[in-house]
């Protein structure tokens, strides 16, 4: 059964290690040979990875496609998407490696602290100060719903 469905939950400190990668842990890691994408991306003016399984990237694509703009901006978003994600796999040993110029972008150093957090659909990985920051910049956020 795939993976692809399950709402990723929670936050987890890891460590990447010196050549850019990190094991994922085994409740989060895709159905044997499933893809994923690293998707460049802000929140809260910080940067990080969305980490997102064909699934989730699929949906995005729809959301654009089913989306009342018109196609000259339908077109430039689906570039934007397409250029700003990454294909990557896991390893043997279930770790995921982030390109360089990926990891330089999201200010991600080798042998440092990263945080991954599951935002239901996909997850994100974040250096740690700036996860901390962006934690901090949301546990202070009104919460209309009451659902924290």
């Amino acid at each position: 059964m795939s993976k692809t469905s399950q709402p990723y939950l929670g936050f987890k400190p890891y460590a990447v290690d010196s050549k850019y990668r990190f094991a994922l842990t085994p409740a989060w890691r895709p159905a044997n040979g499933e893809v994923l994408f690293l998707l460049y991306s802000r929140t809260h003016e910080m940067p990080m990875l969305k980490v997102l399984t064909q699934e989730g990237y699929d949906e995005r694509v729809s959301i654009v496609k089913n989306s009342d703009k018109d196609e000259a901006t339908k077109r430039q978003l689906l570039g934007s998407l397409a250029a700003l994600c990454r294909e990557v796999t896991l390893n043997e040993q279930g770790k995921l490696l982030i390109p360089k110029d990926l990891s330089e972008k999201a200010d991600i150093k080798p042998d440092s602290d990263i945080m991954l957090v599951g935002r239901h659909g996909h997850f994100e990985v974040w250096n740690r100060p700036y996860f901390e920051r962006a934690q901090e910049i949301e546990m202070n956020q009104k919460d209309e719903l009451g659902i924290l």
